[in-house]
């Protein structure tokens, strides 16, 4: 079995929750509430921008230039794809430059993303890569899953379509076969530490669309 697929393994039930959490379904049925999502493009916008850094800090520690231009490549699709899908979802939830200067990462957006910054500045590629795939795979999981849902809200629609693309799988599927050829070149005890990333990695996942639905605060 590929490392990544006892990755996948391991990560099931949480992985599971998430294709059942009310805001995936909520999503593909139309039924999502309009402000949980609103709540989600402002943490998802924040958690993006610091996803590109990891990609940066991968692109520093590969080891070759091939590798280095691809992770660098990566970059520049989260700012094109990502970010801009973000930025026309901001303008039709009239969210802002004002807002969006002002606003304050969720407790749960702060913590993933710490997560995510911890493994890239701490461990080596396949750390990172090992921290930020569920994010990629978990989201193609669901783009499958919700293939065929048809909601009456555009923006739930656009956001089903990006992510059920052809060209989000090739991204995903590149992002695997990275790992695994990172995994085949390591000790059995980096190998474990990149599936402890993976693992809480795929949790926060969870918790995101938990944080979104109940539109999470600060407690203070």
């Amino acid at each position: 079995m590929r490392f990544s697929q006892q990755l996948r393994q391991a990560a099931d039930s949480s992985w599971e929750a998430s294709f059942r959490h009310p805001f995936v379904t909520g999503i593909a049925d139309g039924t999502l509430p309009l402000a949980s999502f609103r709540y989600y493009v402002l943490n998802d916008s924040y958690y993006l921008s610091v996803f590109a850094q990891v990609q940066g800090l991968g692109a520093a520690k590969a080891h070759d230039l091939f590798t280095s231009g691809r992770m660098a490549a990566h970059i520049q699709g989260t700012y094109n794809t990502e970010l801009a899908m973000h930025e026309k979802f901001a303008r039709l939830l009239d969210i802002g430059p004002e807002e969006k200067a002002a606003f304050e990462p969720s407790p749960t957006a702060y913590a993933y993303t710490s997560h995510l910054l911890r493994a890239g500045y701490t461990g080596h590629l396949g750390d990172i890569v090992a921290a930020m795939l569920p994010c990629y795979w978990l989201y193609l999981e669901i783009g499958d899953r919700l293939h065929g849902a048809v909601p009456d809200e555009p923006i739930y629609r656009e956001w089903i379509g990006t992510y059920g693309s052809e060209r989000f799988r090739e991204v995903v599927q590149e992002q695997i076969d990275r790992l695994d050829a990172i995994a085949e070149r390591v000790t059995e005890a980096e190998r474990e530490r990149m599936k402890r990333h993976f693992l809480i990695s795929s949790r926060y996942e969870y918790a995101f669309w938990e944080m979104a639905y109940r539109v999470e605060k600060w407690a203070f």
